[in-house]
C-alpha cells in the first residue's frame, strides 16, 4: 500500500488524540451501515493500530486486521493480546501487489485508506473478489479538497465519481453521505469526511 515505509516509522507514536477522536467518529459513521453482523467476518483493512477496528469488534462475529506496515500490526497484535481478545487476527500483506484469492469477509471497511492508494480501481476490483454475496464495502474518507496539494496521496474524492467507479466495477445499493467536517485534518486544511457504504 502506498506509504508504508511512512506508516512503519510513526507506528510507535500514532494513536495521538486527534487520531483517537478521528477514528471514534469514523467508527460510529461505519455502525450505521452494519446490520444484523454478530455472525459475520469483517477486515478492518489498513488497520494501522486498530483504532476503529477495536471499537467496532462487538459489532462482529470475527476481524482480520490487514496492513502492509509490520510495525502497525505489531502495534494491533500488542493491543489485542493486552486485552485478550479472541474473536480477532493480523494480516500483514500489500493487496495491490498481489490478489489473495483465500481471503473472504462479508464487511470490508476502510478509514482514510484510499487517499493513500495510487490504484484505487484497482484495489476496490480486489476487494469486491473478497467480498461474500451481499457483502459490504464501508469506505470512510475526506471529501475532494482543492487545498489540498500533495504527490504522495490524493486530494480527497468526489463521492459521485467514486460511485459511478464502484458501479462499473458491480457493486450496488451505494450510498454516502458528508458526515464530519474539522479544522486541519487533512494536511493541515479544514476538510471534511463522507462515508460510503456499497454491496456486492
Amino acid at each position: 500500500m502506498g506509504n508504508t515505509d511512512k506508516f512503519n516509522m510513526i507506528a510507535h507514536t500514532y494513536d495521538t488524540p486527534e487520531r483517537i477522536e478521528i477514528a471514534k467518529v469514523s467508527a460510529d459513521a461505519i455502525r450505521e451501515y452494519v446490520v444484523d453482523a454478530k455472525s459475520k467476518q469483517a477486515i478492518d483493512f489498513g488497520c494501522g493500530t486498530g483504532l476503529v477496528g477495536m471499537s467496532l469488534l462487538d459489532e462482529f462475529g470475527s476481524m482480520l486486521f490487514l496492513d502492509t506496515s509490520p510495525n502497525m500490526i505489531e502495534q494491533i497484535e500488542q493491543k489485542l493480546s493486552e486485552l485478550h481478545i479472541q474473536n480477532a487476527d493480523t494480516l500483514c500483506f500489500d493487496l495491490e501487489q498481489e490478489a489473495l484469492p483465500s481471503l473472504k469477509a462479508d464487511y470490508i471497511f476502510m478509514v482514510q485508506v484510499l487517499l493513500h492508494i495510487p490504484d484505487v480501481e484497482l484495489l476496490l476490483a480486489r476487494l469486491f473478489d473478497i467480498l461474500n454475496e451481499g457483502g459490504h464495502v464501508i469506505i470512510v474518507d475526506f471529501d475532494k479538497n482543492e487545498n489540498v496539494v500533495s504527490d504522495f496521496v490524493h486530494n480527497g474524492f468526489d463521492q459521485t465519481e467514486l460511485k459511478n467507479m464502484m458501479t462499473k466495477l458491480g457493486y450496488n445499493t451505494i450510498r454516502s453521505k458528508t458526515f464530519y467536517s474539522g479544522s486541519h485534518i487533512f494536511m493541515g486544511q479544514d476538510a471534511s469526511m463522507f462515508v460510503l457504504d456499497s454491496r456486492k
